[in-house]
């Protein structure tokens, strides 16, 4: 339904009040700022005026995924006091409206605001931030929980050998993410398990983000044959840890020496066709490939920047490290702003919590991006946390401050820099003891009738 004139100088007006008045969705600000604006506009779907319209439902969704009380009740709390504070009339703390426009709120627009301010990103990053004039994108795959629903389960089943009512739904995402900037590019979310549920099949939905000129970076489950004939006919370059079934076959004194364990190879096709290939794309894939395998730092790798004097392997060495950045973006992500386990009940707003959180980190790229062109370092010299808090702060206190105050606020994001800890090794071990809980081991509706009948069992000592 298309708006009246009438009802869009109301919406306006509504936006407007909404833009001065709601301190702590300075999400809102930075959706309608000059470098979103359009494409926010783009993007809004076509709308009655309600309580809650497109924007101020995705700003509102947005400042609830960086809450520490992520419940849509605590948000429609904040937007009804703020509401009040701002000297218009009361509104309601039911949630139901606001659930209500959530689920109407189009996963196209998330996602692909997501993805334009991903690449708004990325082009705009300087020269200097770049690795030899090259785009380097970072590829990897993580997990997520979801709530124990049955709508869930169905959609992201829980982990094989885990009994029913006793795990939680799990999906993957592959994402690839710039190193320069940090920005993520696209993503991918499937299934844990299953036909389509490995990370694979996961970047091949969304490997057309990669462009020619660029370098991907990525461990071994990337560097399969048809995947480097696929950048190789792109005019993508890879640089990758040579993938498992070719490490035992590995044999430096074969092939074209380039230098001390570092070799020109030639890689046949594989005979058998993969059952996600079409026979067609199977026959028109190149019957051999030739790629650069070289050892450095104690790992194999298998590169197709084979100009080994524009490209020495102690250089490539040092590039792949950097591929390090992209665990920590997705710790960020998931521990940092609370992705690791989300909150919704349904599969379909289970994927939008997921980009929404996405967005989130890459509106705190935007803002890392521009406090690092102000102090002319790299964006990935700045505390991700670090500004995470700041900006957090900034919401709740935003009330008593200007618009000029950003930018004292990019100021103080760049004063806390991380640290240069090249080679940094850690143990994966906690010293901190959990609680002597013991484990689930039958559904809860069991084990309530178990307590009913018998009562709590003893603490663990």
């Amino acid at each position: 339904m298309k708006l009246s004139h009438t009802a869009k100088k109301h919406q306006h007006t509504r936006v407007e009040a909404y833009r001065g008045n709601s301190n702590s969705y300075r999400f809102f600000n930075l959706l309608t700022s000059d470098t979103l604006l359009d494409k926010v506009e783009a993007l809004l779907p076509e709308h009655r005026e309600r309580l809650y319209p497109p924007t101020e439902t995705l700003s509102m969704f947005l400042a609830q995924a960086m809450s520490a009380d992520r419940s849509c009740q605590s948000i429609v709390n904040q937007a009804a006091v703020q509401r009040l504070a701002g000297g218009f009339s009361a509104r309601s703390t039911y949630t139901g409206g606001y659930c209500r426009a959530r689920q109407r709120l189009p996963l196209t627009m998330v996602a692909e605001l997501t993805q334009h301010l991903g690449d708004q990103l990325d082009e705009r990053a300087p020269d200097e931030w770049q690795w030899q004039g090259r785009h380097i994108r970072i590829i990897d795959g993580t997990t997520v929980t979801m709530p124990d629903t049955a709508a869930n389960q169905a959609v992201f089943p829980q982990q094989r050998g885990q009994q029913p009512g006793l795990g939680f739904p799990i999906c993957r995402i592959v994402g690839i993410t710039s190193l320069a900037s940090g920005a993520l590019l696209n993503a991918a979310i499937g299934r844990f398990n299953g036909k389509g549920g490995d990370e694979q099949t996961l970047l091949r939905a969304i490997q057309n983000t990669l462009q020619p000129g660029d370098i991907a970076l990525g461990d071994a489950f990337f560097a399969t044959y048809f995947f480097i004939a696929a950048m190789q006919a792109d005019g993508i370059d890879i640089l990758m840890e040579q993938n498992g079934s070719r490490k035992r076959v590995t044999d430096f004194r074969l092939g074209q020496r380039l230098g001390e364990r570092d070799h020109l190879i030639v890689i046949d096709k594989p005979k058998r066709r993969p059952e996600w290939m079409s026979e067609e794309d199977y026959n028109a894939a190149p019957e051999r490939l030739t790629v650069r395998e070289f050892q450095a730092g104690g790992k194999t790798m298998i590169t197709t920047l084979d100009d080994h004097n524009n490209y020495p392997k102690e250089k490539l060495k040092a590039l792949y490290k950097m591929r390090w950045h992209i665990e920590l973006d997705l710790r960020n992500i998931k521990d940092t702003m609370g992705m690791n386990v989300l909150s919704c009940k349904t599969p379909e707003m289970a994927i939008k919590e997921i980009w929404i959180h996405l967005l989130a980190y890459n509106l705190i790229r935007l803002m890392m991006a521009q406090s690092a062109l102000l102090a002319d370092i790299s964006p990935r010299r700045i505390s991700f946390k670090h500004c995470l808090q700041i900006w957090l702060i900034y919401l709740q206190n935003a009330q008593y401050l200007d618009d000029e105050y950003i930018g004292y606020l990019f100021r103080m994001m760049v004063q806390k820099k991380v640290g240069n800890r090249p080679g940094r090794i850690e143990p994966r071990a906690v010293k901190r003891r959990p609680k002597a809980y013991p484990l689930l081991t039958r559904t809860r509706h069991e084990a309530r009738a178990e307590v009913m009948k018998n009562g709590h069992p003893k603490k663990l000592k």
